[in-house]
């Protein structure tokens, strides 16, 4: 009697990832599945995108994300094209989209505005992702959610603290936090808090999934009991300008020894790198052996092949 004929379950498709919203809660949780399969297994996927091409476009410097997009794709066994400096200088960003879209599968965009992101996703054809803008950093919190997910295991009913500026990582965060049952508090100066709008559909989310979800001026109640605790540069590329007055509003927001002591004994240092050490984060926390930042940036890398097979397999 012949063996009955297996066929795997269909994978939910993606048609882009402007930002995080884009996967569904259901897709996020398909993503991280997927991650610990391509992680574990390369060689079953070295193939897999054979024949499929990469445009990536990067309006500001970038090592993980370049580097990591790059890899991603030939590791599956594509290839890329990579055009540095400003999108649409000399043409259109309608006619840039319109062309890449004849010659490649799918474009991965850093950018400073998220309406170009928005854009690119219109005019193009194929799937475009967001590798950065001003309102969200999805690919790292899809990271940041795997690297949780291997540290203990599961995700629902964790803790996690933010310290720092409410910015597009914060609104990544919150979002993947949200909807996979993480209690997230997010303190920030007065002023510096993440976008209201972000906030409101945070909460939206959290209230199906169980999850909490703070906003405090507060760092050491944003750590208390915190499983990890995760900050970022104090002024993003673009601002520059704000560098000086940002260190002195942010400096009782430093990720140091004194707020570590106010989380539990085991808690989890994060950053989405890189670092401004002696900044939002001390030396000695960085490399303590609770700093799992280079994990982090290592998972780029295997969650961005996820996301590629879910949008060109």
């Amino acid at each position: 009697m012949a063996a009955p004929v297996i066929h795997p379950t269909p994978r939910p498709r993606i048609t882009a990832f402007r930002h995080d919203l884009d996967l569904s809660t259901e897709q996020l949780h398909e993503l991280l599945d997927l991650t610990q399969q391509v992680k574990h297994s390369r060689q079953r996927f070295a193939s897999a995108l054979k024949g499929r091409y990469l445009s990536l476009l990067f309006e500001k410097p970038s090592l993980r994300t370049r580097m990591t997009f790059e890899l991603a794709v030939k590791q599956l066994g594509g290839d890329c094209v990579a055009q540095t400096g400003p999108i649409a200088e000399r043409e259109p960003l309608k006619d840039v989209a319109r062309n890449l879209a004849r010659w490649t599968d799918a474009i991965v965009a850093r950018t400073f505005a998220q309406e170009t992101i928005d854009e690119l996703s219109n005019w193009s054809g194929v799937p475009v992702v967001n590798a950065l803008s001003d309102l969200y950093h999805p690919c790292q919190a899809l990271a940041d959610m795997f690297t949780l997910k291997e540290q203990f295991g599961r995700l629902r009913g964790l803790r996690l603290g933010y310290v720092g500026d409410g910015n597009n990582v914060a609104h990544s965060l919150l979002l993947c936090c949200a909807r996979l049952g993480i209690h997230c508090s997010i303190a920030t100066p007065p002023r510096y808090e993440p976008k209201r709008g972000i906030v409101e559909r945070a909460v939206e989310f959290a209230s199906a999934s169980g999850a909490q979800i703070e906003i405090t001026t507060d760092p050491a109640r944003a750590v208390k009991c915190a499983d990890a605790i995760y900050t970022d540069v104090w002024a993003s590329m673009g601002q520059e300008a704000e560098t000086e007055e940002r260190k002195n509003v942010f400096a009782p927001y430093q990720v140091n020894e004194a707020l570590v002591a106010q989380a539990r004994k085991d808690t989890l240092f994060m950053h989405c790198l890189p670092a401004k050490r002696g900044q939002e984060v001390t030396d000695s926390i960085m490399e303590s052996p609770q700093s799992v930042v280079f994990d982090q940036a290592e998972n780029r890398l295997h969650v961005q092949k996820a996301l590629l097979l879910m949008l060109l397999q």
